[in-house]
């Protein structure tokens, strides 16, 4: 081969490698474009056309699927496995058996106005575990004793709040104290947490509406007990033949404790990252996804996604079209039915 030919075959294989064919991604892949709103103002348009914004925009649209997913699931999805008990045949059964699903969250958002959509999903029971840390138990009672101002620090007086939750809670502990020595009642972090919520009797509460229907398990940050890791592990291992979905809000302890407990079952199947952590100083809150694949705390191949976002600002949005629309649509529903009679 001639010195010519070597060179025109060493351009056609450099033009082959930087003029690449494309290939069609239509039908493929989202179109990307934002919403226009020549169209109007439509909130759940709007929110729709997140999946098509690119950037986080399509990440939080991702959120929206997978708990989507989550609330859709049921056991008659799956194939009925060979060893299931007789009543796992049932199709009645299968119906029924849906989604267990996990909430995590920090302080901080405590003491925003995240506490209250987290009221709404204990009120309603939309979802089934809720762990947070001991502080996050704290902010709840003291939201019910005092009001919460968006002010700047030199307003503040956040000594004097602590002071309300001390005159408050000394006298329930001191109850509790007396229960322990007389009836041998052992004050777990689940059962404190349920006794609070009995004793503040406030719907604006998401402790009082855990104590009317299940457990708020604390982060390991209170207790290290084993007794009581054993008991949060099981909410994990005993939930089948559920599938399990993991939702936080920031990371931490209660991510953390999440997490290990479904990774004593191989893992979650869906989970919702949302927080501003970076992953660059191997921290959990920061841990990408795949990173949580790589501990058994997620199945591979599930369903999965971080938003690096706000949580004040993403929680809303993913609440308004999944728990909350999904009520919503079965009200409605429920008011067709009888206006039809």
């Amino acid at each position: 081969m001639g010195k010519v030919a070597k060179e025109a075959e060493v351009m056609e294989k450099l033009r082959s490698a930087v003029f690449k064919e494309s290939e069609s991604l239509e039908g493929v892949c989202a179109k990307i474009e934002g919403y226009d709103f020549n169209r109007g103002v439509s909130r759940s348009q709007i929110v729709k056309s997140l999946g098509s914004t690119g950037f986080q925009a399509s990440h939080l649209d991702d959120a929206i699927k997978i708990v989507n997913q989550m609330l859709e699931w049921r056991l008659s999805d799956e194939d009925v496995a060979e060893d299931c008990s007789v009543e796992e045949k049932d199709l009645t059964y299968r119906e029924s058996v849906k989604c267990k699903i996990f909430l995590g969250f920090n302080l901080n958002l405590n003491s925003a106005g995240v506490r209250e959509y987290i009221r709404y999903l204990a009120q309603h029971r939309m979802v089934d575990v809720i762990v947070t840390t001991h502080k996050g138990i704290e902010e709840d009672i003291i939201k019910c004793l005092l009001d919460t101002y968006n002010g700047g620090y030199a307003q503040l007086d956040c000594i004097g709040k602590y002071r309300k939750l001390e005159e408050w809670i000394v006298p329930i502990f001191d109850k509790m104290l007396e229960e322990q020595n007389t009836e041998h009642v052992l004050w777990t972090p689940s059962r404190i947490t349920a006794r609070l919520g009995k004793e503040i009797n406030n719907e604006s509460s998401y402790l009082y509406w855990a104590y009317k229907g299940y457990a708020i398990y604390q982060s390991k940050f209170l207790t290290d007990d084993t007794i009581y890791i054993v008991a949060m592990n099981g909410e994990a291992v005993h939930a089948n033949p559920r599938k399990t979905g993991m939702i936080f809000l920031g990371g931490g302890l209660p991510k953390h404790h999440i997490c290990n407990a479904n990774m004593m079952r191989n893992g979650a199947d869906y989970a919702v990252i949302i927080n501003t952590a970076k992953e660059f100083d191997g921290s959990d809150s920061g841990a990408h996804p795949d990173e949580t694949v790589s501990w058994g705390k997620i199945c591979p191949g599930a369903k999965s996604v971080k938003v690096q976002c706000d949580a004040t600002i993403a929680f809303p949005l993913i609440v308004a079209d999944t728990f909350a629309a999904r009520r919503e649509n079965k009200r409605n529903k429920t008011k067709f039915m009888i206006n039809s009679y």
